[in-house]
């Protein structure tokens, strides 16, 4: 009888068992609530930290430095790719979280952790934005995110590889993850809004920086490495 049903609610049975499988383990625990919840907490602390960071660093930048790609490049104008690119990513990590729950905690805190990082570096060293950074005219609530120089290291390079190293096993979304990173660090120098070592150093930063978020939250990371 199951053969004899059409394709579409076979498959649309088999991903609500799936679905159920996956989530019934982590949203009848309290324990789980509670990590997604003191999450969301550290995210929001360290949302705060970056904001007055990027404040702090924009008010004391000081001159700009030459860069072996900016100096020889013209400013393109990529803010539709900007702009839109990145609501479409956060969409997709928020769309990861709900499909993978057992991975949220984890998503959640290493962000947090990132930001925070970032939050230090870009308050530590102050250079002014390359004199043709072409100016960001984004929505209202992205600008308390965007600031002209908080620039080392960059937000979109870091975080699309972030994603790809927690879901490393998973090919489509490291495919994916990898080639939005390359692609907004691309993205982000053709539109000099930061320099090449911005974008280079992420990498090397993110990397360390995960290997950081699997010792401090180490309950969340072996759930989260399970759940595929």
């Amino acid at each position: 009888m199951e053969s004899m049903r059409p394709f579409h609610l076979r498959l649309m049975r088999r991903l609500k068992e799936k679905f159920e499988k996956s989530h019934r383990p982590h949203v009848t625990s309290r324990h789980y609530w509670w990590s997604v919840f003191f999450g969301l907490i550290l995210l929001s602390v360290t949302l705060v930290l970056n904001f007055y960071a990027g404040e702090y660093a924009s008010n004391s930048a000081s001159n700009s430095v030459t860069d072996i790609v900016l100096s020889n490049t013209r400013p393109h104008e990529v803010e539709w790719i900007f702009i839109h690119w990145t609501l479409i990513f956060v969409w997709y990590i928020a769309l990861l979280c709900f499909w993978y729950p057992g991975k949220t905690p984890f998503i959640l805190k290493s962000i947090a952790l990132f930001v925070l990082v970032r939050s230090i570096s870009i308050s530590l060293t102050h250079i002014g934005p390359f004199p043709t950074q072409v100016v960001v005219s984004s929505p209202d609530f992205l600008k308390n995110f965007i600031f002209t120089g908080d620039l080392f290291f960059s937000w979109h390079t870091w975080l699309p590889f972030l994603i790809a190293l927690i879901f490393w096993k998973n090919r489509l979304v490291r495919t994916l993850c990898i080639t939005t990173s390359i692609a907004f660090g691309t993205v982000v120098l053709l539109w000099h809004i930061h320099y090449s070592i911005d974008v280079f150093s992420a990498f090397f930063i993110t990397y360390s920086v995960y290997r950081m978020s699997e010792v401090f939250f180490h309950k969340d990371h072996l759930v989260a490495r399970e759940s595929l």
